[in-house]
């Protein structure tokens, strides 16, 4: 079973059980936190049973997260660098981090359809022959 989320314009890929690094969010840094993934695009379910598109999103469809950790990622390094004029300039930068387990992934389920009877109708009335005039 896995769920592809929308989280801060970038898609995910999200199976129960794993961990991964997601960009960081003012309000829900705290360990032990559990974050709520609504913007699901697709749902696919255990075996054959095909995937559930949405068109953006799938209603009702969520997908819940524990914190684990506050973290740094990569050092990126950007140059800038003109010849002959003496010009270098080097910046770094480390983007934070929120480390995350994923845990249940829910769908709304759908209520059973109800099957339509024909309405029964009703053999037209006859109607009365008029009654013969007399000459």
């Amino acid at each position: 079973m896995y769920a592809i989320v929308e989280d801060s314009g970038t898609q995910i890929k999200l199976t129960p059980g794993a961990i991964l690094d997601v960009d960081l969010r003012q309000d829900e840094t705290a360990e032990g936190s559990t974050i709520t993934f609504d913007r699901v695009l697709a749902l696919k379910g255990d075996g054959d049973d095909p995937a559930k598109l949405g068109t953006p999103y799938l209603d009702g469809a969520t997908v819940t997260a524990e914190v684990l950790d506050e973290i740094k990622g990569d050092k990126i390094d950007v140059i800038k660098f003109k010849r002959r004029k003496n010009y270098r300039r080097k910046v770094g930068h480390r983007q934070r981090l929120l480390r995350i387990r994923v845990g249940d992934i829910t769908a709304k389920k759908k209520a059973p359809a109800k099957k339509k009877t024909p309405a029964k109708k009703k053999a037209p009335a006859k109607a009365k022959a008029p009654a013969a005039s007399e000459k």
